[in-house]
C-alpha cells in the first residue's frame, strides 16, 4: 500500500506556528490522526494538534518531550479511536527531510508504547524551514515506512513530495507553453498529482483530456454508464461506432485521454463503477484531487463527504437549462465550486439537498409515480455541447486556483453564471453552524456512510461487477 499523510491548512497553521520558532531552534509536539483507507493508498490524517503543556517538553538547541506527554496524548487518541503523530522541526532544512540517528531513535523509542495504547502505528513528521513536510510510519521499531507525500488541504492545495518514491517527471517539449505559465517547479508538483474525474459525460470527458494535455501523468476516470446515441451531441470525441458497440464511457474516455496526453509516460486508470459503491469510494480515496462531473445528488453527497473527511479537494460543476412547455429555451445557468476545508460544503451551499439525496439512494427519483404523488420534479437532464464546455472551463479554473494560487488566492466561493444576463455571481454561502460534513475535517474512515452495495450500477454493469484498468505508456 502507498502511504500518504494529510492535514487541513488550519491544523497545519497551528503546527507550523509552534514548530518554526522565532529564535531558530528546533521544536517538537504531538498530534492525533485518523485513517483513510483506499484500495492502493492509506492516508494518515492529522486531526488535532496536541501542543505540550508546561514541563512536557524542553528546548535546548534540540528538543525533547517527556514520557508523561506521550502517555497523555496516546490516552486521548485511544479514546477517539485515533493514532499518535510526533512532529519536530528542522529550521535550517530545505525540501523533504531524512532522519538523523537521534531523530530515529527518539521516534522508535515511543513506537511500541503508542501502538499498544492506540492500536495504530506511530507517525513521524518533520517540518523543514521552507515549510516542506516529510513523513513516515513506524509499523515496528526498526524500519519506518516512508510516505510518498504530505498534503495540506484548504483553499489552496500544497503537496510535499518524496522524490524517491514519487520522482518529478521531466517536462516534455510538448509542455513548453504550459511550463512557461507557472515554471518547472510547479509543473513537477502538478504533474505528480493523481487526479480522478467522476462522470465521463460531456463535462468530465473535456476535463480529463485537458488535464492530460496539461501534463498530469496519472488521470483516472470513473463511470458505470455506456455510450448511447443520445450522448453523442455532447460527448465530443465519442463516435457513432462507440454508441453502436455500447462501449463503456470510461473506455472511450481512456482513448481520448491517451490521445491528448503530453506526459512522457502517461497513466490512464479506468474505473467502470459508481462512486456510490464501497469499491468506488475506496478507489476515490487513492487520488489527490477529484472532479465531480455528476448530475445526481447521491454521488455528489458521497464526494462531498470525501472532501472533508478524507481531505481530498472535490471540484464540482453542474448545469441547469430551463425550457418552456413548447421546448424552446427559457434560460440556463451553471455552477462550480470546490468542496474543501475553508469553503462551504455542497449541503451548506445548497448544491445538494439531503432530502433528495435520501430519495436518490432509495431509487425514488426514477419513480415517476412517486414523484407525481410527492409533487416533485425528476432531475433535469437537458444539456448541450456549446454550454457544457463552459462548465468544464470553470472547473479547470478552480483547479488552477487550487494548485497554482494566482496572486496568492485560492479557490473562490461557489460561482454561478446566468446565461441570459451574462452575469457571474459569487454566491454568498457560508458554512452552517454544526455542519455534519465540516465538523471535524480529516475523520477518515469514520465518515458518514453514504455508499451502498446495491444501486442502479448493478444493472448497468450487467451483473459483471465493477471493473478497473490502468494503462501505462
Amino acid at each position: 500500500m502507498r502511504v500518504s499523510v494529510g492535514m487541513s491548512s488550519t491544523v497545519e497553521g497551528v503546527l507550523r506556528e509552534h514548530l518554526l520558532r522565532p529564535d531558530g531552534q528546533e521544536d517538537i509536539c504531538l498530534a492525533t490522526y485518523s485513517v483513510s483507507t483506499g484500495v492502493e493508498r492509506i492516508s494518515r490524517l492529522i486531526t488535532t494538534a496536541e501542543l505540550p503543556a508546561d514541563g512536557e517538553r524542553a528546548v535546548h538547541g534540540n528538543a525533547t518531550i517527556t514520557g508523561a506527554y506521550v502517555l497523555r496524548v496516546a490516552s486521548l487518541a485511544a479514546q477517539r479511536g485515533e493514532g499518535v503523530a510526533i512532529l519536530h522541526s528542522h529550521p535550517g532544512g530545505r525540501g523533504w527531510q531524512g532522519m538523523s540517528g537521534p531523530d530515529a531513535d527518539a521516534e522508535a523509542s515511543y513506537a511500541i508504547l503508542v501502538q499498544r495504547m492506540t492500536g495504530l502505528p506511530l507517525v513521524g513528521l518533520t517540518l523543514a524551514g521552507d515549510a516542506t513536510w516529510s513523513a513516515r510510519v513506524w509499523p515496528d521499531t526498526q524500519h519506518p515506512e516512508w510516505a510518498e507525500s504530505v498534503r495540506v488541504v484548504g483553499t489552496k492545495l500544497k503537496v510535499s513530495w518524496n522524490d524517491r518514491l514519487r520522482p518529478a517527471p521531466q517536462p516534455t517539449a510538448e509542455q513548453t507553453r504550459t511550463v512557461s505559465v507557472w515554471g518547472d517547479r510547479l509543473q513537477a508538483d502538478v504533474a505528480r498529482l493523481r487526479v480522478l474525474v467522476v462522470g465521463a459525460g460531456s463535462v468530465g470527458l473535456d476535463v480529463a483530456q485537458r488535464l492530460a494535455a496539461s501534463g498530469v501523468v496519472h488521470v483516472g476516470v470513473m463511470d458505470f454508464d455506456i455510450v448511447k446515441p443520445l450522448n453523442r451531441d455532447r460527448m465530443i470525441g465519442a463516435t457513432r461506432r462507440d454508441a453502436e458497440l455500447e462501449l463503456s464511457k470510461v473506455e472511450v474516455a481512456a482513448r481520448l485521454i491517451r490521445s491528448a496526453a503530453t506526459a512522457a509516460h502517461p497513466v490512464v486508470a479506468t474505473h467502470d463503477m459508481s462512486a456510490c459503491s464501497p469499491t468506488g469510494l475506496a478507489t476515490a480515496l487513492d487520488y489527490d484531487v477529484i472532479f465531480s462531473c455528476v448530475d445526481r445528488p447521491w454521488p455528489r453527497a458521497v464526494l462531498n463527504g470525501v472532501a472533508y473527511a478524507d481531505l481530498i479537494p472535490v471540484i464540482d460543476g453542474g448545469i441547469n437549462i430551463d425550457t418552456f412547455d413548447d421546448g424552446t429555451m427559457r434560460g440556463a445557468s451553471w455552477r462550480t465550486q470546490t468542496a474543501t476545508p475553508g469553503r462551504p460544503c455542497f449541503d451548506c451551499s445548497r448544491q445538494i439537498q439531503m432530502s433528495k439525496v435520501t430519495l436518490d439512494m432509495q431509487g425514488l427519483l426514477e419513480d415517476e409515480h412517486y414523484l407525481r404523488q410527492a409533487g416533485l420534479e425528476a432531475p433535469r437532464s437537458q444539456n448541450v455541447a456549446a454550454l457544457s464546455a463552459s462548465v468544464s472551463a470553470s472547473q479547470l479554473a478552480h483547479f488552477v486556483s487550487l494548485v497554482a494560487s494566482p496572486a496568492g488566492k485560492g479557490v473562490p466561493q461557489p460561482l454561478r453564471y446566468i446565461l441570459a444576463l451574462h452575469v457571474l455571481e459569487h454566491l454568498p454561502y457560508t458554512s452552517c453552524e454544526g455542519c455534519h460534513f465540516e465538523r471535524r475535517p480529516g475523520e477518515g474512515d469514520s465518515r458518514i456512510p453514504f455508499t451502498r452495495n446495491t444501486g442502479p450500477w448493478i444493472d448497468a454493469l450487467g451483473g459483471r461487477g465493477p471493473r478497473e484498468r490502468t494503462l501505462r505508456e
